[in-house]
C-alpha cells in the first residue's frame, strides 16, 4: 500500500501481551520487533547480531495483500508485527501462544551457520547477502557540512531597541492562545486516557504523565516528550541539548528521575552541507546532554527532507523521557492549591541577568523574529532539578512546574489555571540582574519587564510551599545544591492574576485563551 502504515493500540497491545507469555515459556531464542525495512531489517540484526546465517520463504509469511513480490514483502514495515527465533521442536508450543491472543504465527525459515541471509520466494532464491554488510558492516554515509549563513546573522540579534508592550494583560492572553503553548485539551480527549486505569496525574495537570503498573507492584513511572525547534534552529547544539534537558525537568517536576531516551529527530534534506550541519550539531548536542543527565538512547527514529521547493521546516529532535519514581515518593503536579502558599522561583545562582528572551515565543509572536543565541548551563540545569526531586521527596511542595515556552509569567499562568487559583506576584527589575543594578551584566542595559516576564531562559522551576518550616527546609536544600530560590508571590483564592502593577487579568479570561484557542482554530468554538 502506497499510505503509511497505521498503527493499531489495541492489536499492539494483543502482541505485547502474547509475546511476554510466550518469553514465559522459555522456548524462544531470540525476538525482536520489525520497524524500518521490515523483514529486511528483523533478519539481518537478528543473524549479524548472532553471528549466524538466516534463510526464509517470503510464501510463508503473512500477507494483507495478495500479489505481493519477494521485494515488496521483504520491505513492508506493516505495524505489530515480531520476528522469533524459536528453539527446534517447541515452534507448535509457542505458536499456540499467539494463536490464543487471536494472532498468526507462521513458520517462514530457519537459522544457518553460514552468516549469510537467504530469501527465497517458493524456492526460488530472490537475495543471498552476508548478513553483516546490511548490519555491521554496512557503509557509513559523510555527507558535507556546512555552517548556514543564517546562523551569524540571528545569533548576533541586538533586542535593546525593542519596544515594550502597552499592554502586558493583552500580550500574556496572546501568548496562552498560541498553538505552541495553549492547552492541548482537545487533542488529548479523543483518546482515552484511563486505559487500564492506571494513569495518576492526568493530562494537563502536570509536567509529565505519571502511571502507577501493577505488573510492576505499583511502580511509577513518569512520561514526557519535548522539543522547542526554534531553539534547535538558532544553534542545533544547544537546542538539541535544551530539548534533553527540558524533557528531564518536566519528569523531575513531577518526583521522578530521569532514566531514559528515545528520539525522533525530524530534518531537513541531508544532501545539503546546512541541513546536514543541522542534524550532526543536534545529534552531538543530545549525545552531549543524554551523557550529562545519565539517560541512554534506547531507541529512535530519524526523517529526512522535511521540506518543501521554497521552505524546509526547523530542525526538531524531539525527545521522549522515561522517569522512576523512588519508593514512597508522591507525585506532583503544577496546579496551585492553598490560599497563601508561598510561590518560589528555583534557578541557577547568578543567572539572574539571564533573562532568555533569543528564541523566546514572545520575540516570536509579538515581535515577528526567531532570532538570539539560546543557552544552557548544563550543571545548573542539573542541580536545580536535584533541588526539586529532593523536596517533592520530602514532601514540601505543593506545585512544581518548569518555565519553558511563554516564560515565568505564562507558567504561572499555567499553575493557576490547573488549580483554579489566583496569584499575586510581586517582582523587581533588580531581581533578575547578577549585581542588584537592574542592569544586564552583559549587555549594561536595564532589564525590559518583557524578557523579566515572557523570557524563556532555562534551568528554571516554578514551586509553591507553605510558608513555615516547609519553606525553610526548601531554601536550606536550594542553598545546599548552589541554587537561588526566589520568591515572587502567593497563590490566592481570588479569581485573579496580579503581576506587579503590570498585569491584572481575571482567571476566566486566562482560561478562555487557553483552552479555547485549539478548539477555536478546529472550528468548534
Amino acid at each position: 500500500r502506497a499510505n503509511v502504515q497505521v498503527g493499531d493500540p489495541f492489536t499492539e497491545k494483543l502482541l505485547i501481551e502474547a509475546t511476554l507469555e510466550a518469553l514465559a515459556t522459555g522456548g524462544i531464542v531470540g525476538i525482536q520487533d520489525m520497524g524500518a525495512a521490515g523483514l529486511t531489517c528483523g533478519t539481518c540484526e537478528m543473524a549479524a547480531k548472532g553471528n549466524l546465517g538466516m534463510e526464509i520463504d517470503v510464501q510463508a509469511v503473512p500477507r494483507r495483500e495478495s500479489g505481493m513480490t519477494a521485494y515488496e514483502t521483504m520491505l513492508s514495515e506493516s505495524q505489530e508485527r515480531m520476528l522469533a527465533v524459536v528453539e527446534k521442536g517447541r515452534e507448535a508450543e509457542v505458536a499456540a501462544v499467539f494463536h490464543k491472543w487471536g494472532l498468526n504465527a507462521a513458520y517462514i525459515g530457519f537459522v544457518t551457520d553460514t552468516g549469510r541471509v537467504v530469501v527465497k520466494d517458493s524456492g526460488e532464491v530472490k537475495a543471498d547477502i552476508p548478513a553483516k554488510s546490511l548490519a555491521d558492516d554496512c557503509p557509513t554515509y559523510f555527507l558535507d557540512a556546512a555552517e548556514p549563513e543564517y546562523i551569524a546573522r540571528v545569533q548576533s540579534a541586538d533586542f535593546t531597541a525593542l519596544p515594550e508592550p502597552d499592554d502586558y494583560n493583552a500580550v500574556l492572553l496572546q501568548l496562552l492562545a498560541s498553538p505552541s503553548i495553549a492547552s492541548k485539551r482537545w487533542v488529548w480527549e479523543q483518546y482515552d486516557t484511563m486505559v487500564q486505569t492506571q494513569t495518576e496525574v492526568l493530562p494537563g495537570r502536570g509536567d509529565a504523565a505519571v502511571l502507577s503498573l501493577r505488573e510492576a507492584n505499583g511502580a511509577r513511572i513518569a512520561i514526557t516528550t519535548d522539543c522547542n525547534p526554534r531553539f534547535v534552529y538558532l544553534d542545533p547544539f544547544v537546542g538539541a541539548q535544551i530539548a534533553v534537558a527540558e524533557a528531564a525537568r518536566n519528569i523531575s517536576c513531577v518526583g521522578a528521575i530521569p532514566k531514559a531516551v528515545t528520539d525522533c529527530l525530524n530534518f531537513p534534506s541531508p544532501e545539503k552541507p546546512s541541513g546536514f550541519w543541522q542534524f550532526t550539531q543536534a545529534v552531538n548536542g543530545m549525545a552531549a546532554a543524554c551523557e550529562a543527565f545519565g539517560t541512554p538512547v534506547v531507541s529512535g527514529n530519524v526523517s529526512f527532507y522535511n521540506e518543501t521547493p521554497e521552505n524546509a521546516i526547523y530542525p526538531t529532535p524531539t525527545v521522549g523521557m522515561v522517569g522512576v519514581f523512588a519508593p514512597g515518593v508522591t507525585p506532583c503536579t503544577m496546579a496551585f492549591q492553598n490560599d497563601g502558599d508561598l510561590i518560589y522561583l528555583l534557578r541557577p545562582a547568578g543567572s539572574g541577568n539571564i533573562t532568555g528572551i533569543a528564541g523566546s515565543e514572545y520575540l516570536s509572536l509579538i515581535h515577528g523574529q526567531d532570532t538570539g543565541k539560546p543557552t544552557l548551563d548544563i550543571a545548573g540545569e542539573i542541580a536545580v532539578q536535584a533541588v526539586t526531586r529532593e523536596a517533592i521527596a520530602a514532601n514540601l511542595l505543593h506545585s512544581a512546574h518548569d518555565c519553558s515556552d511563554g516564560g515565568a509569567l505564562v507558567a504561572i499562568a499555567e499553575s493557576c489555571l490547573a488549580g483554579n487559583r489566583g496569584a499575586e506576584v510581586r517582582v523587581a527589575i533588580a531581581d533578575f540582574d547578577d549585581p542588584g543594578t537592574g542592569k544586564d551584566s552583559q549587555t549594561g542595559a536595564v532589564q525590559p519587564w518583557s524578557a523579566i516576564l515572557f523570557g524563556e531562559a532555562t534551568s528554571r522551576i516554578i514551586v509553591s510551599v507553605t510558608e513555615g518550616d516547609r519553606q525553610n527546609s526548601l531554601l536550606d536544600i536550594a542553598e545546599r545544591h548552589g541554587i537561588e530560590a526566589l520568591f515572587i508571590g502567593q497563590v490566592k483564592k481570588t479569581e485573579r492574576f496580579d503581576v506587579a502593577g503590570l498585569v491584572d487579568v481575571p482567571l476566566s479570561a486566562l482560561r478562555d485563551a487557553y483552552e479555547g484557542a485549539i478548539p477555536r482554530v478546529m472550528g468548534e468554538r
